[in-house]
């Protein structure tokens, strides 16, 4: 059953609380925060680019702890291996036998923290997880829990100690966000405030498994029209053609776009999508997935180029 379009303005609305609570840890992001959690209500991973310290990892654990989920964190490195992520088989004496040790992505919300820190052999284990919510260890395919998002954070592909993320990895993740710095007010209450630490150890759940199941079967449920879907089609044909861009979008490009719309409506207290709910999620959907044909392009640029090139139906 969908929700009544006044359900945001419902302090006891599930998402509501998410927000306000969300909003109270991380200042003056509001438009990041409502990305983010359309995403995870697209039943989608989540990829958050930025310079160090302007609160990746405090965004990711505010949305772990705000939902209610089991939550494990993954502190990538560059001598991380594969088995550090998945679990390895350890043998039992008592037993005799071996037995598989779950890694921590056997969690409803892994946190990978800088991800792109570890080596291309230690990305790829999060591959498998993220498509098929699923891994495969010791010639055995174990399924993860239910729901299971994974929400990366990541520095700027130029800082010291990186390895970029391939694009059949990057192509993974539903949305990618950047965070920016603070305005002035918000850096001011930041300074003159609770430490942020200290307002997450008290952070308390806002949103049950159950409620968090039964919005993202609403986010499934919104209607899209043969007209919208033309728009989309649009965006995608445009990419594909356009010099500007090395490849067009995919169609899983355009599955993630329709998803992330009708979550982005559902946020919006809408059981329908319009053309708006498409833009606003296109920068989010579009830019990591496009590479520039030109190393003089801005990719932060496409989002808006994209919503410039297509006239709305």
């Amino acid at each position: 059953m969908l929700l009544k379009p006044q359900f945001l303005k419902d302090p006891s609305a599930p998402i509501a609380r998410v927000l306000e609570a969300a909003g109270q840890v991380i200042l003056g992001k509001e438009p990041q925060l409502r990305l983010a959690l359309a995403c995870l209500l697209a039943r989608g991973h989540l990829l958050i680019e930025d310079l160090p310290g302007v609160g990746k990892t405090t965004l990711a654990l505010v949305l772990a702890r705000s939902l209610g989920l089991q939550f494990q964190r993954i502190q990538f490195t560059s001598d991380m291996l594969p088995a550090d992520i998945i679990g390895v088989a350890v043998y039992d004496r008592r037993g005799g036998a071996f037995k598989f040790h779950p890694g921590p992505i056997f969690a409803q919300v892994v946190l990978a923290d800088e991800v792109n820190r570890a080596t291309p052999k230690t990305q790829s284990a999060l591959l498998e997880a993220m498509e098929e919510h699923q891994v495969t260890a010791e010639g055995e395919t174990r399924k993860l829990p239910q729901p299971f998002f994974v929400i990366a954070t990541q520095n700027p592909s130029e800082q010291v100690g990186t390895f970029p993320l391939p694009e059949s990895q990057l192509d993974r993740f539903l949305m990618r966000i950047e965070l920016g710095y603070p305005d002035r007010g918000a850096e001011r209450a930041l300074l003159s405030g609770v430490d942020r630490r200290d307002l997450l150890a008290h952070l308390e759940p806002c949103m049950s498994p159950a409620e968090l199941v039964s919005l993202q079967d609403s986010a499934r449920a919104v209607h899209v029209a043969p007209a919208l879907l033309d728009y989309v089609q649009a965006i995608v044909e445009h990419t594909r053609r356009s010099p500007d861009y090395a490849a067009g979008l995919s169609p899983r490009a355009a599955l993630a776009l329709v998803h992330s719309a009708r979550a982005w409506a559902l946020l919006e207290g809408r059981d329908k999508v319009i053309p708006e709910d498409v833009q606003a999620v296109l920068p989010g959907v579009a830019t990591h997935r496009l590479r520039p044909a030109h190393d003089s392009a801005r990719r932060v640029d496409i989002g808006a180029q994209l919503a410039a090139a297509v006239p709305i139906p």
